[in-house]
């Protein structure tokens, strides 16, 4: 054997003994910790007790009527409100109303919750109230009781002529629409 081919038989043993060493006597100490997190979202969702508020019919100017319900919060997480939004559709029985909006003459009071006196604590009338949707409730927390409410309808009679409403039909819409709580910051 040429003095080149044991340099090279010495130099790969060199680096394979060097190889088994280190590895060898490499070690280190080692502890593993595991943790399992969970993001479960809330759920907004606002109850109405009843589907139809209130029906009439064969109504004449003067005529009243009220109407109850209740709202309730069905979710997980609380309310910062509760807004009403409301929008009616009018069926007119092809008389001339020479752009008088049915909506103009039906008056809607929002009467007092807590007692049940009658004590009205807001008064709209329903085009208005289709132009500008009202908050009907502060943080509303869930698992709080009902909120009750009565609202009371009434046809104005104005004193004038309104014979062009005979026959109309107002169909009326209620959106109670429930924001959500602020976020919190560090939340626990």
């Amino acid at each position: 054997m040429d003095i080149k081919n044991r340099i090279m038989i010495c130099v790969a043993t060199a680096v394979l003994g060097l190889g088994l060493i280190g590895g060898g006597t490499y070690a280190y100490f080692n502890d593993t910790e595991s943790t399992r997190n969970t993001f479960a979202t809330g759920e907004i969702d606002v109850g109405l007790n009843k589907e139809t508020i209130i029906e009439m019919e064969d109504i004449i100017p003067g005529d009243t009527a009220n109407g109850n319900f209740e709202l309730t919060n069905d979710g997980t997480v609380d309310m910062s409100e509760v807004v009403l939004h409301s929008s009616y559709d009018i069926i007119d029985n092809n008389k001339v109303n020479d752009g008088d909006d049915l909506g103009d003459h039906i008056q809607v009071k929002f009467l007092s919750r807590t007692n049940g006196d009658g004590t009205v604590i807001s008064e709209v009338t329903l085009s208005e109230l289709a132009e500008n949707p009202v908050k009907v409730l502060d943080e509303f927390p869930a698992g709080s009781k009902p909120e009750p409410f009565t609202v009371r309808f009434e046809f104005v009679d104005n004193g004038e002529d309104q014979n062009h409403f005979q026959g109309d039909i107002l169909k009326l819409n209620w959106e109670f629409v429930a924001e959500q709580r602020e976020g919190r910051s560090n939340f626990n």
